[in-house]
């Protein structure tokens, strides 16, 4: 009893420890599965990498002319002399707002034709290519401007280096034409021309795409991403994903053309439109300054003056100085003039610089408002009439051209005033020389008027030159830094990351639907399922065998054959206390199948093979199966006979089984009332007489869940064998013989698991060729997850 104890206390020791290796192997043994699923992933992966269009990046990146961080406009330095050139910080958000224009984007789409795509027909994918690397040349000749807003297509076969055939994508056949041919179309004229045609290119079928204008940009501009590539600097980085790498490049490389082309007209407004206001003055200079010379020539030959200067030199030596300061004052008074009516022209005007008015606050508002204006202008070309910048900005150009018209009125009543200071004291000088003749003061008079009007003409004519100094070397605000390149490989289907993840995936998904199929199976499996819910102790485990032999012989040595020499050795372990008296054995289970017979005729070999005598009872009187199972004539006078007749004998039912190693009582014929018969009291004498004749009695019961026999005959046992039969018994039946055990209605109770598979280290199994019906035929291993009992 001792000894049982501690059999018992060991088997009920909890292992809570999570076994790693166990829980590998039990998804290691459908492994198939997995190599299935990596496969099929794989494939999947190789299909889909296959039909997808490789994706290629390209990018170039540009220095924007920033002055105020030291951008490009230091190499105007050597024209600051001049007056060229000015401080214009440029807003690096705003040059990347228009490098994503829609204007400028538009320009760049109808300059390259983008709204024209070409393929290379294929029976796998079609490919596309840019016009450069086609075989041919196609021009069109567009009728009206519905061209850019409808798409349409059309295949072009060439059939050799003379003709090709051109037909619509709907069609089935089309039409040959010669190269150079023109070919009318719906939305206008096109001539296709050959392009060093090769063999390889004879019978290639190529497709002519055209698309919305509007569609084609806006796709265009989303596409292309504009970056900083530096807080602290100037550098933009321009990115475009194409499927083309070639295409691509000559679409970053176009884009930053028309940029630096529209930022070239911009910097050079301020240029053309002073040097417009200079030969507009020029012109009115010139023609006073005729006037003057025929005034001047008319008063000589009228008054027959030869040497004027040389007769009052003397006199008007003291006057050089006077009239000196009054021309100079006529000048500027006149450029103040020429500026306040040019500015009163028009508000949005450009006001002309350079010009050499003396007012450094009149230069520096001038400067000022011009580069405001041409940034405001810039901007208004991709942003609405409310945005807050251009408001900013008209705010600022207004109060600026107020300060500039003030300060030129400032300027006018200064000049005015000096002017006359110096007339005055002209005047008086004059009045000095009031003896000179009236003649030479008319003359000087003239002269002085020709000199001012010569002064202002070759000032004028300076300030021209300067202005197309300027204008040559205006120079882009963006500087090419590295032009538009990319790499080779595909950025866009990642080959590597994509194997990667279905090969991931087609490792999960089997993962994840076996881990389903555990988590839904409520089938004992192996020990350890049982010992989370019953806590009796577990004496065996016999694997389960196909071979058709279900008995066991003294020559096996099969894993069956060992696992029923184990139970022998833990039964009688458990049976210690009962070394020299005869045993009782039950063998019982939850439900048929779960291999009772089997487990009884084994065990009573197993027994007699130690020189025990063995007597099996078969009392499964409902259905029994020990002469099935042994081969044997089904007995008239079996057990349920001598239950119900009292003139039977035991010994007349008692038989050798046909190994001849123990003897067997047959259930005999079904009874109508199998319950009653057990409980009548002749079962004892059978037990009784079985226990003093023989050293075991293994007794095969009925399922306890099924009939009441076994129960009602339990009392009588000396050790009882619950049979469990793993993938067979659903879990939440197990609270029978938990109950049972509990409770005690069952004495000495003990577990065997049965029908374990020997190939997974763990106990999981299917197929069984034992216990009750027929024996089941080994299952494919694609059917074993699904077909699990």
């Amino acid at each position: 009893m001792q000894n049982k104890e501690k059999f018992q206390d060991y088997m009920l020791v909890d292992e809570e420890s999570i076994n790693i290796r166990q829980q590998i192997e039990k998804y290691a043994f459908h492994w198939k599965w997995f190599a299935l699923g990596a496969i099929l992933s794989l494939i999947a992966a190789y299909v889909y990498l296959r039909y997808t269009p490789n994706i290629y990046e390209v990018s170039t990146t540009i220095l924007i002319d920033d002055e105020g961080n030291g951008g490009l406009s230091s190499e105007l330095a050597a024209f600051e002399e001049l007056g060229i050139g000015g401080g214009n910080k440029k807003n690096i958000e705003n040059e990347m707002g228009i490098l994503k224009s829609r204007s400028l984007m538009t320009r760049v789409v109808k300059k390259l034709d983008l709204n024209i795509t070409y393929f290379e027909e294929s029976s796998v994918k079609d490919t596309e290519i840019y016009k450069e690397e086609l075989p041919f040349k196609a021009s069109f000749f567009i009728k009206d401007s519905t061209f850019f807003e409808r798409g349409t297509s059309f295949t072009i076969k060439v059939l050799t280096d003379t003709s090709f055939e051109l037909s619509s994508t709907d069609e089935k056949s089309g039409v040959t034409y010669t190269y150079g041919e023109s070919i009318s179309q719906q939305y206008g004229d096109i001539i296709i021309t050959p392009n060093n045609i090769s063999k390889d290119d004879i019978n290639t079928v190529y497709i002519v795409k055209t698309a919305p204008l509007k569609a084609v940009v806006n796709n265009y501009i989303n596409a292309i991403d504009v970056s900083l590539l530096y807080k602290k600097a100037s550098i933009l980085e321009l990115k475009l994903k194409s499927l083309v790498k070639l295409k691509a490049q000559r679409i970053l490389d176009e884009l930053i053309r028309q940029y630096n082309k529209d930022a070239i007209e911009y910097k050079s407004l301020i240029g053309n439109n002073t040097d417009t206001f200079i030969n507009e003055r020029l012109a009115l200079i010139e023609e006073d300054l005729r006037k003057v010379d025929k005034t001047a020539e008319s008063f000589k030959t009228t008054n027959q003056l030869t040497d004027i200067s040389l007769e009052t030199g003397i006199v008007l030596e003291s006057n050089s100085t006077v009239e000196k300061e009054i021309i100079d004052l006529s000048t500027q008074l006149k450029l103040v003039n020429y500026v306040t009516e040019h500015m009163s022209s028009g508000d949005h005007s450009l006001i002309p610089e350079n010009l050499g008015i003396n007012a450094s606050d009149v230069n520096s508002s001038s400067n000022q408002y011009n580069e405001i204006l041409l940034e405001r202008n810039r901007i208004a070309q991709s942003s609405g009439k409310s945005n807050p910048v251009l408001l900013n900005l008209d705010a600022q150009l207004s109060q600026l051209r107020s300060s500039v018209a003030q300060g030129l009125t400032n300027l006018k009543r200064s000049l005015t005033i000096s002017l006359d200071q110096a007339r005055s004291q002209e005047r008086s000088i004059d009045s000095r020389i009031s003896s000179a003749p009236r003649k030479e003061r008319e003359f000087r008079d003239i002269q002085r008027q020709q000199q001012i009007i010569e002064t202002l003409y070759l000032f004028l004519l300076k300030k021209r030159e300067e202005n197309s100094i300027s204008l040559a070397v205006t120079v882009p605000n963006a500087k090419l830094i590295d032009a538009a390149d990319g790499s080779n490989n595909a950025v866009s289907p990642n080959r590597k990351i994509i194997y990667i993840i279905a090969l991931f995936f087609g490792l999960v998904i089997p993962f994840v639907i076996i881990s389903l199929i555990f988590i839904l199976d409520t089938k004992i499996h192996n020990q350890e399922d049982l010992e989370d819910i019953l806590k009796t102790p577990i004496i065996g485990n016999i694997p389960k065998t196909i071979d058709d032999n279900k008995i066991l012989t003294k020559s096996d040595r099969g894993n069956v054959a060992e696992a029923f020499r184990m139970l022998r050795t833990n039964m009688n372990f458990m049976l210690g206390n009962l070394k020299e008296q005869s045993k009782a054995i039950y063998v019982t289970s939850t439900i048929p199948g779960e291999g009772k017979t089997f487990v009884s005729i084994n065990l009573a070999t197993v027994l007699a093979m130690s020189n025990k005598k063995v007597l099996l009872i078969g009392a499964d009187v409902r259905k029994p199966k020990v002469a099935e199972y042994l081969d044997m004539t089904t007995a008239t006078n079996g057990l349920t006979v001598f239950l119900a007749d009292n003139s039977i004998q035991i010994n007349q039912i008692i038989e050798t089984a046909k190994n001849g190693d123990f003897d067997v009582i047959q259930s005999g014929m079904v009874p109508p009332n199998p319950s009653e018969l057990l409980i009548n009291g002749r079962f004892d004498e059978v037990l009784n007489y079985g226990k003093e004749h023989y050293d075991y009695v293994i007794v095969d019961t009925a399922p306890v869940n099924m009939v009441t026999d076994t129960l009602q005959i339990a009392s009588k046992a000396d050790l009882f064998i619950y049979l469990v039969r793993a993938n067979y018994l659903d879990k939440r039946l197990l609270e029978i013989p938990k109950k049972l055990y509990n409770e005690k209605r069952i004495p000495n109770m003990t577990v065997v698991i049965n029908g374990t598979d020997v190939k997974k280290g763990y106990g999981y199994g299917n197929g069984y060729g034992y216990g009750y019906g027929h024996e089941e035929e080994k299952n494919s291993w694609l059917k074993r997850l699904t077909n699990r009992s």
